[in-house]
């Protein structure tokens, strides 16, 4: 086990990070994809006015919230999907382009109460460097907006970012509970022994709010589902919002297809499982996504499930189940693990809390080292 000592700026000496092994495998496939124009009927056309870059208006309500401590500008949205019926929210989607991840701020237009999915806190690696610039852009955001946060919302244990939402906790006051499903605590279990995290208490109340399948909570007016969507990791769910899914990892853009399935607890017939059944949803939902990776054209963060249908490259409608599972065991096989996967793991299975200091207030990463001779 070798250990890398965290900083918290940017600007520390730089320090080699040796190559992480593949004792747990990763997250998602890069491989050059070529996009795929589906026709659209006029309903699914007609729901993509409701995507803007208009300037935003002003919000209905006083935010009461502490604002963050670290003043940047607000973080501007790539778009501003404006909610198209009382039912469904109006989001304000993020991309965090180092590690390609989408990050949404999801708001009940009747009361500016909002959710944050899956928040991005910045690592540099190779400094041993935590910032949180990403993180108080969204912040200064919703500052701005006057919305108030009510919870931040993750979709799994993610091995390709750290997640901020510790911090964005903190820096609004540290009333707003952090959620995720409840089988993060088989995930928990299982990268406990790997990092040396030992203590039973180091996993006590991690999260705030742990998830069963399909329970309802509600966002202002809005009523709220979570879904489970297993395969990419076992503990993954989605957010179904009116007519808005928020898939983490489950599926991507047509054009990209799918997400790895060799994590551990992972399994392709799963992820087939959750694909199938978000494409089983009505054909104007739109489902946002957690990551995207453009070839030859923009970034995006959503499709609708009439799109993914006709035009995912992976699974569209009349693809084998069993081609796909093999396809996918096979493509998994080969690829290495992600750049910040032990990282992200020993952060994202607490929470967004660093790993616990020694006893001279030192914090360190830990990395597993596979060896074929005895040195």
């Amino acid at each position: 086990m070798l250990s890398i000592c965290l900083q918290k700026s940017a600007t520390t000496a730089r320090a080699a990070v040796p190559r992480c092994s593949a004792i747990a495998r990763g997250c998602w496939s890069k491989a050059p994809v070529t996009p795929v124009a589906a026709k659209l009927s006029p309903l699914v056309a007609a729901s993509r006015a409701y995507s803007t870059s208009r300037p935003l208006s002003a919000a209905a309500t006083t935010s009461t919230q502490p604002s963050s401590a670290n003043k940047v500008p607000p973080a501007e949205p790539w778009r501003r999907h404006i909610s198209p019926d009382a039912a469904t929210p109006t989001v304000y989607t993020f991309f965090e382009k180092v590690t390609s991840t989408w990050q949404y701020v999801v708001v009940d237009p009747h009361t500016s109460e909002a959710v944050i999915v899956d928040p991005v806190l910045d690592y540099d690696a190779n400094a041993g460097a935590i910032s949180t610039n990403t993180a108080d852009g969204l912040l200064a955001f919703i500052e701005a907006e006057n919305l108030n946060v009510r919870r931040v919302l993750e979709t799994h244990a993610h091995a390709d970012h750290l997640t901020a939402a510790q911090y964005i906790k903190q820096q609004l006051g540290g009333d707003i509970p952090v959620c995720i499903g409840r089988r993060i605590l088989l995930v928990q279990k299982t990268f406990a022994p790997i990092y040396g995290l030992d203590d039973p208490t180091t996993f006590e109340n991690a999260f705030d709010c742990y998830f069963d399948d399909d329970q309802e909570f509600k966002l202002g007016q809005l009523s709220c589902s979570v879904l489970h969507l297993p395969g990419h990791t076992p503990d993954h769910v989605g957010y179904l919002i009116g007519k808005a899914v928020f898939t983490g990892d489950s599926i991507f853009n047509p054009d990209v297809g799918s997400a790895r399935a060799d994590f551990p607890g992972g399994n392709a017939e799963d992820l087939y499982a959750s694909m199938q059944r978000l494409l089983s949803l009505p054909s104007d939902y739109r489902l946002f996504v957690g990551h995207d990776y453009p070839q030859n054209r923009d970034q995006t963060c959503w499709s609708t499930v009439e799109e993914q249908r006709h035009a995912n490259k992976h699974l569209k409608l009349g693809a084998d189940k069993s081609a796909f599972i093999e396809w996918r065991k096979q493509r998994d096989a080969v690829l290495g693990a992600p750049r910040l996967l032990h990282p992200s793991l020993q952060v994202n299975i607490r929470a967004g809390r660093l790993p616990p200091a020694d006893d001279k207030g030192r914090v360190f990463f830990q990395i597993p080292i596979t060896s074929s001779v005895d040195l």
